[in-house]
């Protein structure tokens, strides 16, 4: 997330870019490590506004769930598999799998118990969502990713209930936030939260 990073600062905001360790905790895990820090920085802050990529968008609905800043802003996710991935369906029994995206790579999945979706909450702030339909991962691609995907997500998973906008760009999953259109359309979002009318959807 450091390009984008660098191009927020540039535009004026002052950031805060969070890890989090999900090689060993879940997401409830992950956003307990990090809700800390969330908290201090909102503290100082006239609005707190959220960029998240790929699983962080995730942590971010279980923060938002359970920790919220009162001074919450706008949020937006760059290929976030808020309807699970099918990549995580095929690869969550494989010891690399689990070794590399650990717990929290396991409820990537598209089936999700009743206790994961209480944990995501509901979107009821504004929320605008970037799908990339570009994939490096063509076996991925191929073998278990139905309709426009980026290689690790389906367009048609990234989507929400309650979201303020959605679009498609021609992106990948691992680089998007380096892309100057992502970048251009996260500002644009969270300065008028709407992406702009030269974006496509499908």
């Amino acid at each position: 997330m450091r390009p984008m990073e660098r191009r927020l600062a540039a535009a004026g905001y002052r950031t805060l870019n969070l890890g989090y360790p999900a090689r060993k905790a879940d997401l409830a895990g992950c956003t307990e490590a990090i809700a800390p820090a969330v908290a201090a920085f909102a503290s100082d802050c006239a609005r707190l506004h959220v960029v998240t990529h790929s699983m962080g968008g995730l942590v971010a609905r279980v923060l938002l769930g359970r920790h919220r800043p009162k001074n919450l802003g706008r949020v937006v996710m760059l290929g976030p598999p808020n309807q699970g991935s099918e990549v995580a369906d095929a690869l969550r029994r494989l010891t690399l799998y689990r070794r590399i995206f650990g717990p929290a790579g396991l409820e990537l999945v598209t089936r999700r118990d009743a206790a994961l979706e209480a944990r995501l909450g509901v979107v009821d702030y504004p929320l605008g969502i970037i799908a990339g339909s570009r994939s490096f991962y063509l076996l991925a691609s191929r073998l278990w990713l139905r309709g426009p995907n980026d290689g690790r997500v389906t367009v048609a998973r990234t989507r929400l209930d309650g979201m303020a906008d959605h679009r498609v760009l021609p992106v990948a999953h691992p680089t998007m936030m380096r892309a100057p259109r992502v970048q251009a359309e996260t500002l644009r979002f969270l300065a008028e939260g709407r992406f702009g009318a030269g974006c496509t959807d499908a």
